[in-house]
């Protein structure tokens, strides 16, 4: 079995039901982007979001 599913499945165990959850839901969520070859555009926004958090905290330190 592939050592990142074993980790998964440890955590799962682990973590509080609602927490397991919520990682349950988040998988499936990347697994049907994937599906969908939506994982790009996601990707995209992640980088796009961080440059505007950048450009917001520069304007902090400038003002």
């Amino acid at each position: 079995m592939d050592a990142l599913i074993q980790e998964l499945d440890l955590k799962l165990r682990q973590w509080q039901p609602d927490i397991a959850q919520q990682v349950r839901q988040y998988i499936k969520e990347i697994i049907e982007l994937a599906d969908e070859g939506g994982l790009d555009l996601v990707r995209s926004r992640i980088v796009e979001q961080e440059v505007l958090d950048l450009i917001d905290e520069s304007k902090k330190i400038n003002s």
